[in-house]
């Protein structure tokens, strides 16, 4: 079972794949961490009660305990998971354990994304009932183990028994004590057009934290956090990650107290909440995935790809092939017509591309980025004939049918605007801030939850759409709802997130068939909690081919390829102005969900056949790309190459992509080493060469790569 119990020791042993994670009731009733990491039997842990206070120390013997739900107040310094201030105005809380039981499979978090498990057999799920006597609060923590993988999603529930009101201050989802504190910090940091950067480095007594309080999980930082051994790379060594599943604003740190024991700690960002919690009511937290690797950094990643491409994304695109894809922005910008749209998608049919997306500028007065967001109707002075006429020309090409939305946002100048000044988020009084002459609707508010919800259902119904791209295009300032009383101000952002996840949830379910792609500024929010929504994301605005080798690169961490929206634009680059060859622009981008953005009818007729060629081998790749194991085999933010794999799970196909920056003279040829690999099979090369496993593993495969901006993409099969 993947929860064991020991009676004697009062133990919980979660267990599954290759780890473990130790919970334990003490003899006063408090549920402490033991262990997390390799897998063990339920009875083999060395820890006594007494090591808690086996040594003189100024501090109270209390500070050392590793509390699975540390709280304020009685001698426990760092920061709480539940801080809640009661109507005494103290933050004193004590949580005890009350009752525990263990449940098969794995239940839903209601308003929340979430893991989930399809059969019981999956996972399994221990909920600890923790109560504070005196404010009648009671915290539900659950831990549910995934089986094959041994992931842990936690999350905490809290009500309020008592019969006074409580202020929650501090809600983080998981909060892990360890016993050393000698570990490599990694995460993903990054800005607009260059998101998501790996960046390691030594922790140290004191407190690492990253952050956003932008009101998305943000350019900044992804809600992602991992502790390494110092001496663990891609292929071997201790990794244990924390991944939030929230699209919010978050908090992820790494403390490191006094006498060197690291807590790993996920959850809202208490910066920009508070939560009032009458008698009687009841909050979630988001949910954080757990997960521990003992094979490096690969190992980790590869867990956290399987668990989110195929139990956080859902529906019917979750397993299915994407559409090859054109999308008209950087192509004409807000300069098109609906001839010049058509004469774009003859070119894209004409070489096998599968679906035609219309980007912004198509409704309201939108002829630049200055009005009409929230005016969801067609701009007839460039579609005379509406949505449904282009939608018809297109399906009667061949061609699917996608649209482009910014839902969330309002632009002054709009008729939405004009009749519901109200409806944004703004404090009274203050000037209103404007990014990129916008403003953001206040989701908090039911109103206009159901307004977002109807008037992009119209369209969606309407118009004959198969896919959408859904994009949020700036952060929040004057972050509070004008309908809150005062003591709710701060609950403004988390209440948002709660309105857009029914907001998403609604319009998702009713067009189950429409492929759904989030965008925020490119990878502004590019996080679990929209993958539960929408299975892939934007990765950046940022189409250079060189920029996304450590885009795509560094979003591998925790994301996997079927996740990753990945597009050949024109060249010089629009952000970069570089200037890299059709090959290379096509090799990279087909890791991901693949598409041009770009005008076609400006192509000449020898590179439309060679992107025509391109589609074609996209179409042969894609499921290896999208179900295959995914291997970091050399790191771009480490040197002038690139290389990553994908290999069948069967281990007889594996697809070997390598890329060269810039050229060096009188250099040996690259060689790269393989992973993942049947050591017993031969594989054939698609270039005749012919290689046993085993040496493919221990001595590599040398790729020819010459010139600046070259890139080798081989597939190999087994014989």
């Amino acid at each position: 079972m993947p929860v064991e119990y020991n009676q004697q020791a009062c133990t919980w042993t979660l267990s599954g794949g290759n780890a473990s994670y130790v919970l334990h009731r003490d003899p006063e009733n408090r549920l402490l961490h033991l262990y997390w990491g390799p897998r063990l039997p339920g009875n083999a842990l060395s820890w006594q009660p007494e090591d808690y206070c086996s040594f003189a120390s100024f501090d109270l013997p209390v500070s050392i305990l590793p509390f699975e739900v540390p709280v304020c107040g009685s001698g426990w310094h760092g920061t709480p998971a539940v801080g809640i201030r009661n109507s005494c105005g103290d933050d004193v809380t004590d949580l005890r354990v009350l009752s525990w039981e263990v449940s098969p499979g794995k239940p839903a978090l209601p308003g929340l994304p979430s893991t989930y498990a399809e059969e019981e057999k999956e996972a399994e799920t221990l909920s600890f009932l923790l109560e504070d006597s005196l404010t009648g609060l009671r915290v539900t923590a659950r831990f549910t183990v995934f089986a094959e993988s041994g992931a842990v999603a936690r999350s905490l529930f809290l009500e309020n028994h008592g019969s006074a009101p409580l202020t929650v201050t501090s809600l983080l989802s998981a909060s892990v004590p360890f016993w050393r504190g000698d570990f490599d910090i990694l995460h993903l940091n990054g800005a607009w057009a260059r998101e998501r950067r790996i960046v390691r480095t030594p922790a140290c007594q004191g407190e690492f934290r990253i952050q956003s309080a932008r009101g998305a999980s943000g350019h900044e930082e992804n809600p992602f956090l991992a502790l390494c051994d110092r001496n663990a790379d891609e292929f071997s060594g201790s990794v244990w990650g924390i991944s939030l599943v929230y699209s919010g604003s978050f908090t992820a740190s790494c403390r490191v107290d006094n006498f060197g024991h690291a807590r790993l700690s996920a959850g809202l960002n208490p910066d920009v909440f508070s939560w009032q919690l009458d008698p009687g009511e009841s909050l979630s937290s988001p949910e954080a995935v757990l997960v521990y690797s003992a094979e490096g950094l690969n190992g980790l990643s590869q867990q956290y790809h399987r668990l989110y491409r195929t139990r956080l994304a859902r529906g019917f695109w979750r397993d299915r092939p994407r559409p090859v894809l054109i999308n008209n922005w950087e192509g004409t910008y807000f300069d098109f017509t609906e001839d010049r749209l058509v004469a774009i998608a003859e070119k894209a049919a004409e070489i096998g591309i599968e679906l035609f997306v219309l980007d912004d500028g198509w409704f309201g007065k939108r002829n630049a980025d200055n009005c009409s967001l929230g005016d969801w109707v067609v701009n007839r002075d460039k579609l005379p004939g509406g949505l449904s006429s282009l939608s018809g020309k297109l399906h009667a090409l061949g061609l699917q049918f996608g649209l482009w939305f910014e839902p969330e946002m309002v632009s002054p100048d709009s008729d939405l605007y004009r009749a519901h000044p109200d409806w944004c988020l703004h404090v009274d009084g203050r000037p209103r801030t404007e990014a990129r002459q916008q403003l953001i609707l206040d989701l908090s508010r039911p109103e206009v939850q159901d307004y977002i919800i109807a008037s992009v259902s119209g369209i969606l119904s309407s118009s004959g759409v198969d896919y959408v791209k859904w994009d949020m295009n700036r952060n929040m300032t004057e972050a509070f709802s004008s309908v809150l009383p005062p003591e709710r101000k701060k609950e403004t952002q988390h209440r948002y997130m709660l309105g857009l996840y029914r907001v998403l949830e609604s319009i998702t379910s009713a067009f189950p068939q429409i492929l759904f792609e989030s965008c925020s500024g490119g990878g502004g929010r590019f996080d679990p909690g929209m993958l539960y929504y929408m299975p892939q994301t934007w990765i950046s605005d940022d189409t250079d081919a060189v920029e996304r080798l450590k885009l795509q690169y560094g979003t591998s961490v925790v994301y996997p390829a079927s996740s990753m929206g990945a597009h050949v634009s024109a060249v010089p680059n629009h952000q970069t102005g570089r200037i890299t060859c059709l090959k290379m622009r096509g090799d990279v981008a087909l890791s991901g969900n693949f598409g041009f953005e770009l005008d076609l009818t400006k192509f000449t007729p020898e590179e439309l056949a060679e992107a025509g060629k391109l589609v074609s081998r996209v179409k042969q790749l894609r499921n290896l790309t999208r179900e295959g194991t995914f291997w970091r085999l050399l790191s771009p933010f480490e040197g002038n190459a690139a290389s990553w794999s994908f290999v069948s799970p069967d281990r007889r196909e594996v697809l070997l992509c390598a890329y060269q920056v810039l050229s060096v003279p009188n250099t040996a040829p690259l060689r790269i080493r393989l992973r993942g690999l049947d050591p017993n099979l031969w594989y054939q090369a698609e270039d005749g060469r012919r290689f046993l496993g085993a040496a493919l593993l221990c001595q590599g495969i040398t790729v020819p790569l010459r010139g600046d901006f070259s890139s080798c993409v081989l597939l190999l099969k087994a014989e």
